[in-house]
């Protein structure tokens, strides 16, 4: 967060499940059949296919509804979708089952790590483009967008879980 109001504990909690996700994270993701090099830096980047970057767009999600003071488990609109980035994400959060039969099927972690990364770029994507809270947005659309965002966080938030990944209400 930009505030930067956390006490030593809380940044030290933090960081502990930041660097253990990402150590997980960096294994978990690659296919079982091929090298890789153990990279602190890229293993450790708030940027590209990482678990700082994922639980950091978990944590954006949690943000939108601590702006919005709504409780995330009441959003059950109907999800009307109006740009391409709702068709997107909405496209690939119904992906998630094939996914994880997937994931059993091959015994490949890799294929949810691949499918968390394309979700979370995909959210980012339709954060920057469809706003939730700003005043010129309806009802409706908010209503929509707070559902696919619910949808989201409990997407992300269980497959982080199954990969051992925590997640952080706030950064």
């Amino acid at each position: 967060t930009r505030d930067n109001d956390f006490s030593a504990e809380t940044l030290a909690d933090m960081a502990d499940k930041i660097g253990i996700g990402a150590v997980k994270y960096a294994d978990l993701s690659k296919n079982r059949t091929t090298d890789y090099i153990f990279d602190w830096d890229a293993m450790l980047s708030f940027e590209g296919n990482t678990a700082p970057y994922l639980q950091y767009a978990f944590t954006r999600i949690q943000s939108i509804f601590a702006k919005a003071n709504v409780d995330m488990s009441a959003c059950d609109a109907v999800i009307d979708i109006q740009a391409s980035q709702e068709k997107s994400l909405v496209t690939k959060l119904l992906q998630y089952q094939d996914t994880l039969e997937q994931l059993i099927d091959d015994a490949a972690p890799h294929v949810l790590c691949t499918y968390l990364y394309e979700l979370a770029s995909l959210y980012m994507k339709f954060y920057e483009a469809c706003p939730i809270l700003k005043e010129d947005v309806t009802a409706e659309q908010k209503a929509s967008r707070l559902a696919i965002c619910a949808l989201c966080s409990e997407t992300m938030g269980h497959g982080l879980g199954l990969l051992g990944i925590a997640t952080l209400n706030k950064m």
